[in-house]
């Protein structure tokens, strides 16, 4: 697969915040309506802690749970690993999302080609933050202003 359609989704403070107790420090239904926009028709490749977070398959696209003990639910197919998880999304043809959390956006960095970062505005406090990445290895293909997040597509160079 084309490493430009394997993007890595985020949103994150300008502290690499990505996470609070398991889920987002930040309510922002804008960002979740263009998480939306941008996923719909497409794989997402998840953890099992985002998984439990989001609560359940989202529809109209594929869900790829990265998991050693979950068990599969109608939905959502579940690989044991990260690379079983990217082999099946490879074949589904269209985008493959990574949407986190920690490690898999640690494992994803090396074959994404693209990232598809919220920049939140505000500072909160979190427990969990994006992993180290050279941003001198990114370009700004397209980038957009909301009111409380920048989001702004890099393409690797």
């Amino acid at each position: 697969m084309d490493s430009q359609n394997m993007i890595i989704l985020v949103a994150m403070t300008t502290e690499h915040i990505i996470g609070q107790r398991g889920g987002l420090p930040w309510d922002i239904p804008e960002d979740l309506a263009l998480f939306r926009r941008l996923t719909v028709g497409h794989t997402l490749v998840m953890g099992r802690k985002t998984f439990e977070s989001i609560g359940r398959p989202l529809p109209q696209r594929t869900s790829i749970v990265v998991s050693r003990s979950m068990a599969p639910m109608e939905g959502m197919i579940v690989c044991p690993d990260f690379c079983s998880a990217v082999e099946r999304a490879c074949q589904g043809g269209g985008k493959v999302f990574f949407i986190g959390g920690r490690e898999i956006y640690k494992q994803a960095l090396p074959l994404a080609g693209r990232l598809s970062v919220s920049w939140i505005k505000k500072d909160y406090a979190g427990d969990c933050r994006f992993p180290p990445y050279r941003q001198s290895d990114w370009l700004i293909e397209q980038e957009w202003d909301y009111p409380e997040f920048r989001h702004i597509i890099y393409q690797r160079k």
